[in-house]
C-alpha cells in the first residue's frame, strides 16, 4: 500500500509590501535568504513550467517544477521530488495585510517513497520542527528585507 501525503502549513508576517516579499519565494530569490540554497536551473526561470534542481547538505537531490506562478495574486506552488525519498507540494501565498506588511503562508504537502523517505517526511512535518523551520524562515527573510530596503 503507498503512503498516504502528509500536510503542515504555517505562517507567517512581514514587515514589508507583498511586492518587495514575494520574489523571496522563487528559486533565485531563496538565495538572499536560505544558507546553502543553490538552485541549478533547468529551464525557464519563474513561470509555470519552469525547473530547478537543488542539492541538500546530506546529498540529497531534488528536483522542482514551478506549477504556479501568479505574482498579481502573491502565490507560487511547486511540485518537488526528493529522488528515492519522497515527492510533495509546496505552495506559498503572500497576501496583504489589513495592519500592512505581508503575510506568507507555507504548505508543505510530503509522500514518502521509501522507509528513509518516511522517516524524513514524519520528522519533516513533526508540527515543532515545521514550526521552527518556518519561524527561521520568517527571521532569515525579514533581514534580507532589511539588507535590501531603499531606507538602508
Amino acid at each position: 500500500m503507498s503512503a498516504p501525503p502528509l500536510t503542515q502549513i504555517r505562517s507567517f508576517h512581514l514587515h514589508a509590501p507583498r511586492v518587495q516579499v514575494f520574489p523571496l519565494f522563487t528559486a533565485q530569490g531563496e538565495r538572499a535568504w536560505a544558507p546553502g540554497w543553490n538552485p541549478e536551473i533547468l529551464s525557464g526561470a519563474e513561470e509555470r513550467g519552469s525547473g530547478f534542481r537543488t542539492q541538500n547538505e546530506h546529498g540529497q537531490e531534488t528536483i522542482w517544477i514551478v506549477t504556479e506562478y501568479n505574482p498579481l495574486e502573491g502565490q507560487v506552488s511547486y511540485a518537488r521530488a526528493a529522488l528515492g525519498s519522497n515527492i510533495g507540494l509546496v505552495d506559498v501565498a503572500c497576501t496583504g495585510s489589513a495592519a500592512g506588511g505581508t503575510d506568507v503562508s507555507v504548505r508543505y504537502t510530503l509522500t514518502a517513497l521509501s522507509e528513509t523517505g518516511r522517516v524524513f517526511v514524519s520528522k519533516f512535518l513533526e508540527t515543532q520542527h515545521y514550526s521552527k523551520m518556518i519561524d527561521e524562515w520568517r527571521a532569515a527573510t525579514a533581514a534580507a528585507l532589511a539588507i535590501s530596503s531603499p531606507t538602508n
